[in-house]
C-alpha cells in the first residue's frame, strides 16, 4: 500500500496572487495573438476582439479603444444585474486586455497567411483564455453579454454565446469576404478546443465499471493491489432481474492495463465498461 498523506492547503494570499498572475499572463497571450495573427489577417473569430477587428477595417478605429468602450459598460452592467458573479479579478482582466492590445499594436505580424493566422491565433487565444479561467476570472466581452441575455431570456447560456459569436462571424463575412468568415470559424473552433485542453490537460484518467460474479475478490484486488478506492452500486439485471453489485473504480492512465488485467485474472467473464474521466479531484488525484 502507498502511504497516504495530506497536503498543506495553499495560503489564501498565495492563491490570490497566483490567480491574478494567471489573469495577467493569460490576457497578455490573448493580446499577442490578436496583434500578431488575427487582426493582420482580418480574422474576426467572435468576441469583442472580433468586433474591434471589423471596426478597424470599416472606420480605422483603434481596436484597444473599441474593446475598452465595449468591455467596461458590459462589466458595469454585469455587476449591477448579476452582482457577486463578477469580481475584482474579472475587472482586472476586462481592463488589462485592451491595455495589452494597445501596448503590442506596433508588433510585426507573424504571418500573412489567413489559415496560419486562424490556427495559431486561435491556439494562443485559447491558451490565454484558458489561463485566465484558471485564475477564476474572465476577460469580459461577449461572455458578459451572453450572460446578460441568458438572464433576461429563456435561452441557454451556450446558445447565447453562439448567437453573439455567430453574429460577429456573419458580419465579418460581409465586411471582408466569405473566405475570411470561414477562417474566423476555424479560429473560433480552435480557440474553444484549446480552452478545453488547458482546463482538463492531458492527464485523462479512466472510470472503470465492473459487473462480476467474483465481487469480493475483485474489490479486494482493486483496493489492495492497485491501491485505488472503489464505489459500490446496487444494480439489477435487465434480463434476469437478479440483484447485482456494480464496482466503480477510477484509475490513472498508467494503471489502467494493470487494473483490467487483474480483474480478468479473477473473472474472465467480468463485464467491464471503460469511460474517459478528464477531470478527477480527490485523494490520489488532483487536489
Amino acid at each position: 500500500m502507498i502511504a497516504k498523506y495530506k497536503r498543506t492547503p495553499m495560503p489564501f494570499w498565495l492563491r490570490q496572487t497566483l490567480d491574478y498572475l494567471y489573469v495577467l499572463i493569460g490576457a497578455f497571450l490573448v493580446a499577442i495573438a490578436f496583434n500578431l495573427f488575427l487582426l493582420p489577417n482580418n480574422i474576426a473569430s467572435g468576441g469583442v476582439a472580433g468586433v474591434s477587428t471589423i471596426t478597424k477595417s470599416l472606420f480605422d478605429w483603434e481596436p484597444s479603444i473599441v474593446q475598452w468602450a465595449l468591455n467596461i459598460p458590459l462589466f458595469i452592467a454585469g455587476v449591477v444585474i448579476l452582482g457577486k458573479n463578477f469580481g475584482a479579478k474579472s475587472l482586472v482582466g476586462t481592463i488589462i486586455l485592451p491595455f495589452y492590445v494597445y501596448l503590442t499594436k506596433d508588433m510585426e505580424p507573424a504571418t500573412s497567411d489567413p489559415l496560419l493566422g486562424a490556427i495559431f491565433g486561435g491556439m494562443i487565444v485559447g491558451l490565454g483564455i484558458g489561463i485566465v479561467f484558471r485564475g477564476k476570472a474572465s476577460t469580459g466581452g461577449m461572455d458578459l453579454a451572453a450572460q446578460l441575455l441568458h438572464t433576461y431570456t429563456s435561452m441557454p447560456l451556450g446558445v447565447c454565446l453562439i448567437f453573439f459569436d455567430g453574429m460577429i462571424v456573419l458580419t465579418a463575412s460581409f465586411v471582408f469576404s466569405l473566405e475570411e468568415g470561414l477562417y474566423a470559424i476555424i479560429g473560433l473552433f480552435i480557440t474553444s478546443r484549446t480552452i478545453d485542453f488547458v482546463q482538463v490537460g492531458l492527464n485523462t484518467s479512466k472510470n472503470v465499471m465492473i459487473i462480476t460474479n467474483q465481487f469480493e475478490e475483485v474489490r479486494r484486488i482493486l483496493l489492495n493491489d492497485i491501491d485505488r478506492g472503489v464505489t459500490i452500486f446496487n444494480g439489477s439485471g435487465g434480463f434476469t432481474d437478479e440483484d447485482r453489485k456494480v464496482i466503480m473504480c477510477v484509475v490513472q492512465q498508467n494503471e489502467f492495463s494493470k487494473a483490467t488485467q487483474a480483474v480478468k485474472s479473477i473473472d474472465p467473464n467480468a463485464f467491464v465498461i471503460v469511460m474517459n474521466a478528464t477531470e478527477v479531484l480527490g485523494e490520489g488525484f488532483k487536489k
